[in-house]
């Protein structure tokens, strides 16, 4: 009997080109922030309270983007657990007792110690601080994107989101601030659990409330048909402008510490390849198959850089090392987990060898 093979997965022309779109608006905040200096430093200091370090304007952005996030995320999906555990152990795993560690491992040896030549003490702290913030949270959004992409089982990538988001809320600030305190920097605990309140539990909140009252009161295919595709453009307008306003904010440090900015990248792609290597191959030694295997492996890899950037800057400012560490983890995703993709889809041969002929996961038609 002849089997068809669904066409390869494309994305939409926004997120097809994002690296690109990435790339412009670094361009234009660097540009904003040479030319407009005294305007870019008043937006920096409009905080929502004297001391807070919550910058309004990219709060307000943050919030525009968090919230459709939130939106999307089916808690009821989490009784479908049951069915798969295996995968969803794994990635629990590597995204809360690996990722965080081995991304503070990295960031500790290569910022505090190998490149030590070209960085002072005391801004290899601040970095380490900004990488550890950047890999404590797994990502949310982009995850759907990198499961499309890899035929990825939908209903377990939302589970997989749904408890990330459960296990973020009392897990994301500690882990911060223990690894932030092995590397010997400072993080003030009352400004992390606010950003915390503020950047995950409002937000997720909010999208739960609007998300369980439209469901019940409009039906589903209206909500997913009609409702969520209305703040699509409002995300990716909140998004541009937010990594426009990050640039200009990092204008000085990215002309000016364009080496620290190569420096940075070096810890974050290898810990990407290491994690998402380490969760495939979980998978495919477990026999998960590779539906649910691939979007893990991203989950596990990928990090939640709205959340991340925020942190940062409400911890340390917006012009900080620890910001612009975070904001590069901005630059070097997108291409780096675009590559995952691929790597994932080509070993898909390879990968189902191992796994029995009742296991291997269906074969899906696309229109």
């Amino acid at each position: 009997m002849s089997r068809v093979i669904a066409p390869p997965r494309r994305l939409a022309f926004f997120e097809r080109y994002l690296t690109l779109w990435v790339f412009l608006c670094m361009v234009a905040g660097v540009t904003l922030g040479r030319l407009l200096p005294g305007f870019v430093a008043a937006l920096s200091r409009m905080e929502f309270g004297q001391g807070s370090q919550v910058n309004i304007p990219i709060g307000l952005l943050l919030w525009l983007m968090i919230y459709p996030m939130m939106l999307k995320v089916d808690f009821g999906a989490i009784g479908g657990i049951a069915r798969k555990p295996k995968g969803l152990m794994v990635t629990l795993f590597v995204n809360w007792l690996v990722k965080p560690f081995s991304m503070a491992l990295f960031a500790w040896l290569f910022m505090q110690h190998l490149f030590a030549p070209w960085i002072d003490p005391e801004t290899g702290k601040n970095y380490t601080a900004g990488l550890i913030i950047l890999a404590a949270a797994p990502c949310t959004a982009m995850v759907f994107v990198w499961s499309y992409l890899t035929d990825g089982d939908p209903a377990y990538t939302l589970v997989q989101v749904a408890v990330n988001d459960l296990i973020m809320l009392v897990a994301f600030a500690p882990l911060v601030m223990l690894l932030c305190g092995v590397a010997q920097v400072v993080v003030p605990a009352k400004v992390l659990v606010t950003s915390v309140v503020v950047f995950i539990v409002i937000p997720l909140t909010a999208g739960w409330l609007t998300r369980t009252m439209l469901l019940k009161s409009r039906g589903r295919d209206w909500f997913d048909q009609k409702f969520l595709p209305k703040f699509h453009p409002v995300m990716i307008g909140a998004l541009l402008l937010t990594l426009v306003l990050i640039f200009a904010f990092q204008s000085n440090n990215l002309t000016t510490r364009w080496l620290a900015v190569l420096l940075l990248a070096v810890p974050i792609v290898i810990q990407v390849y290491f994690n998402s290597g380490l969760t495939y191959l979980l998978m495919r030694r477990l026999r998960v198959e590779h539906n649910v295997a691939s979007p893990g492996s991203l989950i596990g890899a990928s990090n939640f850089f709205e959340l991340a950037v925020a942190v940062a800057i409400t911890l340390f400012g917006a012009d900080s090392p620890a910001a612009l560490a975070t904001v590069v983890g901005v630059l070097v995703e997108v291409p780096v987990m675009l590559s995952v993709c691929k790597v994932c889809n080509e070993s898909r041969g390879w990968y189902n060898r191992r796994v029995s002929h009742e296991e291997k996961s269906p074969v899906y038609l696309h229109p």
